[in-house]
């Protein structure tokens, strides 16, 4: 057994370590820390869940950060929450500030395949290793806390991604929220700048069954002083946004209005089909940028990330915006608009809203050429399930139900039963991913698309099942 002992506590606080904590327990292997850590309370597997300060409640995030010497209150940050878009941007502006010989870490949820996507520095994902570290060094105090109120699984997640970054000496933190804002374990940080991506019905179980109810829960990340920027939103939640950012005397630009900002769609011989894009600022000019990620909401979502970019620059952050373009060529991610199979063509995204089916809908129609689409669908009963639906009906030529291992997913014939009482289309159903795509498979033709959607969970899958050897 390998003991770990603080040592010089002011000393370690002084230069902005984190301390190490003495342990009674320490995991040999990835495979035993994480089967520790998988034990503790998870609400994203959870299907029935109240959304209040008991059960999401940063005075015990905080009390678990203290006890772990504060990491979070060493780190530069910047915070993103949203509806969707929340990823994309995160990767857009680490990777901009990474181009500019920033050290970046980039926090995000869910992960797609490996939990280690979700902490990565200049785009390197943890190790086992270091997750394990991590975790028996995390062991004691989520020991001693659980006696009365036991962290739960993303408070200690979290609380890691912190202490990562602070071992690493980061130079900034790209933090993106798990769920709504105001109560989320992420929302402790102070940051440097704060971004809200596009809003729309999502968690309404948790967050409210209006878009105010749960914009405001979004801005709920606002702080007092801090710039705060977002994306043209519907009057509704614009409204509650203003409202906090008023009410803290937080200075707030929206692309679009008070940013100049505008985006076209266009296609050449070089790039194909791309979006692209016009920010200028009194500070920084970005013309004609071509946006890595393919459809014309990740064009508003590269907007935000460059404001964001552009308010650390007036922070005090050297930014050339050369640089920072070429920080963006390169953007690939996992789970979004991505070809996992060529024959048959096989493309998964994590659309797991209505607005994001909208847009993904879109999105292909604009970037894959097709003669017919198949959708494999599944999704989580948190969701806005009859709006998805309402919107897949617009893009899909043939529609199979399935289940993704998720506890919350919603079982196949009742989606299938929901989507012909919508649209009175016909559709199939199978209770497994791989039998899906058994039917799916025998029904198309070589121009034929099968494209997989609605839970990452179900992405997830599917990219193993494709893609095994990668992330």
């Amino acid at each position: 057994m390998t003991v770990q002992v603080t040592t010089n506590k002011k000393a370690a606080e002084k230069s902005g370590k984190v301390l190490p904590v003495k342990t009674s327990k320490q995991f040999r292997t990835s495979k035993q820390a994480l089967e520790y850590l998988f034990t503790r309370t998870d609400y994203e597997k959870q299907s029935r869940l109240r959304y209040n300060v008991t059960t999401f409640n940063l005075e015990r995030m905080e009390k678990l950060l203290s006890s772990l010497a504060n990491p979070h209150k060493k780190l530069a940050c910047a915070h993103i929450a949203g509806t969707k878009g929340k990823g994309s941007t995160a990767t857009m502006l680490a990777r901009m500030l990474q181009a500019n010989s920033y050290s970046v870490g980039l926090y995000t949820s869910p992960h797609v395949v490996s939990l280690n996507e979700r902490i990565e520095i200049n785009g390197n994902l943890i190790t086992d290793s270091e997750l394990t570290s991590l975790i028996n060094r995390i062991y004691a105090p989520v020991e001693k806390m659980a006696k009365t109120d036991q962290p739960t699984f993303f408070e200690i997640f979290t609380a890691m991604a912190f202490m990562h970054f602070v071992d690493q000496e980061v130079d900034i933190a790209v933090i993106e929220t798990g769920l709504g804002g105001r109560l989320d374990s992420t929302n402790v940080i102070e940051p440097a700048v704060v971004g809200i991506t596009n809003i729309s019905m999502d968690h309404m179980n948790l967050l409210g069954k209006t878009l105010d109810s749960i914009a405001k829960e979004k801005a709920g990340i606002i702080k007092k002083g801090i710039p705060v920027i977002t994306v043209p939103q519907e009057p509704l939640a614009m409204k509650e946004i203003k409202k906090q950012a008023n009410a803290l005397k937080a200075p707030l630009l929206v692309t679009g209005k008070d940013i100049d900002f505008s985006y076209r769609f266009e296609s050449s011989r070089e790039h194909g089909p791309h979006t692209r894009i016009c920010l200028t600022t009194p500070t920084s000019k970005f013309e004609h940028l071509r946006v890595p990620l393919p459809g014309e909401h990740q064009a508003m979502n590269c907007g935000l990330a460059i404001a964001m970019l552009d308010a650390l620059k007036v922070g005090g952050y050297k930014i050339d915006d050369a640089k920072a373009v070429e920080g963006l060529k390169e953007i690939q991610m996992p789970g979004r608009m991505e070809i996992v199979h060529k024959d048959p063509r096989v493309l998964i995204d994590g659309a797991h809203n209505a607005s994001s089916i909208r847009a993904l809908v879109q999105a292909i129609g604009q970037h894959v050429p097709y003669d017919s689409m198949v959708v494999i669908f599944g999704c989580g009963q948190d969701k806005d399930v009859r709006g998805m639906l309402e919107q897949l009906q617009y893009g899909a030529d043939k529609v199979i139900f399935t289940r993704s291992n998720s506890p919350k997913a919603v079982y196949p014939q009742e989606l299938a039963d929901m989507y012909t009482e919508i649209c009175g289309k016909m559709c199939q159903t199978a209770f497994s991913l791989k039998e899906a795509l058994r039917v799916a498979q025998s029904a198309i033709g070589k121009e034929d698309l099968i494209c997989i959607t609605g839970s990452f969970y179900l992405v997830g899958q599917a990219r193993t099942m494709y893609m095994p050897q990668t992330v």
